[in-house]
């Protein structure tokens, strides 16, 4: 029995590194996903478009474009965070941690 636990433990690390390393991107991508859909779709549009009413009223970005696909992380995390032009902030409403899985989910939105 023991030599059989010592041939499975290697298979066993390796599984719980795979599991770390993978299960993460998932999360926040769903929980990006999520945030998004209920804080941001009903301007930028479920695709980052920006083509709603509400996005076309107040002239969003396309956040699939170039323009804001170049800022860096640092810089999306401040406008969620503080707000910019009509943007409300999203201090105090979304944690730290829901905005960081929304910047991932923006950079997402280039991809489709």
């Amino acid at each position: 029995m023991n030599r059989t636990l010592i041939r499975m433990l290697p298979a066993g690390f390796l599984f719980a590194a795979a599991m770390a390393l993978f299960a993460f991107p998932v999360h926040v991508r769903a929980d990006g996903a999520a945030v998004y859909k209920t804080k941001c779709a009903g301007c930028h549009a479920a695709n980052g478009a920006g083509d709603t009413a509400a996005g076309k009223a107040l002239k969003v970005r396309d956040l699939r474009s170039p323009d804001v696909q170049k800022q860096s992380d640092a810089e999306l995390t401040a406008i969620i965070t503080d707000g910019k032009n009509k943007m409300p902030a999203y201090k105090g409403k979304l944690d730290d941690g829901q905005i960081k899985s929304l910047v991932g989910y923006v950079r997402e939105l280039a991809k489709k």
